[in-house]
């Protein structure tokens, strides 16, 4: 007997008890999506691990109009000049970033991509957030615009509600159900964009913004 008999030899012998040749039925497994992942402050563990990826996060209250001041005292904070504004965005928002004299830019028709990386900012509701890992879902719905304005611009102020936030992965993922079957392209963003070198010098801002200004509105 060669080495490639004996090892199939050895293969039937430790699957003769096995009467079931489909896995998922031989060992069904009892794990379900979209639990929750117990936790005591879903919100305070999502903010807690959105600041560890070095991202600012303010919390604010649920209104249009407090929603609205938050994103404009972060586009002062990074004294941005313009910003990318999707046109699903609340009337509300856009009225304030106006007032501030901050210059909006519109996306439609499409903004180029050198006038994308010159923007000073991109501003973009979000779909669903995860507080054990925090991370940030988008599915690039109209208040949030196409996947390009929140990978190009250097820097992004993104709101979520407090009533997107779920506690982990499986949760989030069954928030998501339903922009998947509609294909609709899903970004995942768990703070800045950085990536290290093989001395784990870090670098921000190679694949995405280098800034992300959190507004956490419940």
């Amino acid at each position: 007997m060669n080495a490639k008999d004996e090892i199939l030899q050895r293969v039937r012998t430790a699957l003769v008890d096995v009467k079931e040749s489909d896995p998922a039925v031989d060992v069904p497994v009892t794990w379900r999506y979209e639990q929750p992942t117990a936790m005591d402050d879903v919100i305070g563990r999502f903010v807690e691990r959105v600041e560890d990826y070095k991202a600012t996060v303010v919390r604010v209250g649920g209104s249009e109009a407090e929603i609205a001041q938050a994103v404009v005292d972060g586009l002062k904070s990074i004294e941005a000049k313009d910003a990318i504004l999707p046109v699903g965005l609340p009337a509300a928002w856009r009225s304030a970033v106006e007032t501030a004299g901050i210059a909006i830019l519109s996306d439609e028709p499409q903004l180029s991509n050198d006038q994308l990386n010159a923007a000073g900012a991109v501003v973009t509701a979000a779909r669903v957030g995860a507080a054990e890992s925090g991370t940030i879902m988008l599915d690039h719905a109209d208040d949030q615009g196409r996947r390009a304005l929140s990978l190009v611009p250097d820097a992004h102020i993104c709101v979520v509600r407090t009533d997107q936030v779920v506690s982990d992965i499986p949760e989030a993922v069954g928030r998501l159900q339903d922009s998947v079957k509609q294909q609709r392209p899903i970004t995942w963003i768990s703070g800045p964009s950085a990536t290290s070198d093989i001395e784990l010098s870090r670098v921000e801002g190679v694949h995405g913004p280098r800034t992300l200004y959190v507004v956490v509105a419940g």
